[in-house]
């Protein structure tokens, strides 16, 4: 059986390294293609690395660009990977571009999507991530929810095939598509949170990484804020971008120590809206992007961590830190429900007194059940994969309308 992966953007680089893992333990083949849409060494070729994630079969080289000349790049190139590989099956990961182009590709070419990630919605129709979950769910055959929360979204957008919550009992294998016909929602737990629990055993196992790491930004446990920002709502408003810079700023000059890796698209508004010069104060501490192990252990030893990023506020809680979100909503609404983090928009004293009131709260310990799994979400994604695709159906394979 050989299984498509594809993959283009750094997020997307953790989840599949987890996940690719698993399938080969499953013996499954894995043609791994990466569009390009994230390709500097920072954003990129480190991430394969640390990760140990093999090398792409085909790299596009697509890289940056308006949002329909990026993704028709990626389909044109997609689909000629996939008209000549002729998978079982394909993978797409999370909310990019290159989940769009992916799934797209595939399911024009009737060979089954895979969207791990899926029943995620934030509600803003403003965000082009949340319309590429829309369409990326609704091409898909399994959808792999990373919560309850993803997968009741999907049952009421008319979603028919709700197999058992993997958090509550086990699912019966084999499956096969002669048992339950497409599209099929499962919840199979978060593979984010799979691959952090691994990441910080290694920071804990190996004490010279993290000593490199303080020493490097010149941090203390618990003594600084953690920022980052790459969300197009933010760096594509100059209004908005600047009400944070602001607030960075004034967080510094108070007295907080602010670090803040930079984004390659939030550089490039920087510059180009003049507000670089204002990022100058004392104790802000700008940096390029930063690796992955890097990024857990920063993420893992802050006071506060400031993120407009779906990935940083699921790791903030994960690690029991507190989390203000520069975002009016979030498709991570069960941190906010419980508690953890605070939504603060874009407004400069709202951002300083949520980050302020953080760095003064403790480190908080997640009671009940974690509503991103067990830590074994990519074992049942690789072992359902393997099981669907592996069995013949019985008679033609015709998806039934959703809804």
């Amino acid at each position: 059986m050989k299984i498509v992966s594809i993959v283009g953007a750094r997020p997307q680089f953790i989840k599949a390294a987890a996940v690719s893992r698993q399938l080969r333990a499953q013996g499954v083949r894995e043609y791994l293609l990466h569009t390009g849409q994230h390709y500097d060494v920072q954003m990129s070729e480190v991430f394969f690395r640390e990760l140990d994630l093999p090398e792409p079969n085909t790299c596009l080289e697509v890289g940056s660009g308006p949002h329909g000349a990026q993704t028709g790049k990626m389909l044109a190139g997609i689909e000629e990977v996939l008209l000549r590989e002729k998978p079982d099956g394909v993978i797409v990961y999370g909310d990019t571009n290159t989940t769009l182009a992916g799934a797209l590709a595939a399911v024009k070419l009737h060979q089954p999507v895979a969207h791990v990630e899926a029943g995620l919605r934030s509600y803003n129709r403003q965000m082009p991530e949340e319309i590429n979950r829309i369409v990326a769910d609704r091409c898909s055959d399994l959808l792999f929810c990373p919560t309850e929360g993803a997968a009741k979204n999907l049952g009421g957008e008319g979603f028919k095939h709700l197999v058992a919550d993997a958090g509550l009992a086990e699912i019966d294998l084999p499956l096969s598509r002669a048992q339950v016909h497409p599209p099929v929602v499962i919840n199979v737990g978060d593979v984010m949170f799979d691959i952090a629990l691994k990441a910080k055993c290694r920071i804990d196992t190996d004490g010279a990484r993290w000593t490199q790491t303080m020493a490097r930004f010149s941090v203390e446990p618990g003594s600084y804020v953690l920022t980052t920002i790459h969300r197009a709502g933010n760096t594509d408003d100059t209004g908005r971008l600047g009400r944070i810079v602001a607030a960075l700023t004034q967080l510094a000059e108070s007295g907080a120590h602010v670090l803040f890796p930079v984004h390659p698209r939030t550089m490039a508004a920087l510059e180009k809206s003049g507000l670089m010069s204002l990022l100058s104060a004392d104790g802000l501490t700008m940096t390029e992007p930063v690796s992955y192990l890097e990024m857990i252990a920063l993420e893992s030893h802050a006071g506060a961590i400031l993120t407009d990023s779906g990935g940083v506020q699921k790791e903030a809680f994960f690690f029991g830190v507190p989390c203000v979100v520069a975002r009016e909503e979030t498709e991570w609404a069960e941190l906010i429900d419980l508690g953890c983090h605070v939504l603060a928009g874009a407004e400069t004293a709202r951002l300083v007194e949520a980050v302020t009131s953080a760095l003064d709260r403790a480190p908080f310990r997640p009671q009940g059940r974690n509503p991103y799994g067990d830590g074994k979400a990519c074992n049942r994604i690789a072992a359902i994969l393997a099981s669907w695709l592996g069995a013949e159906p019985s008679g033609k394979n015709v998806r039934p309308p959703v809804g």
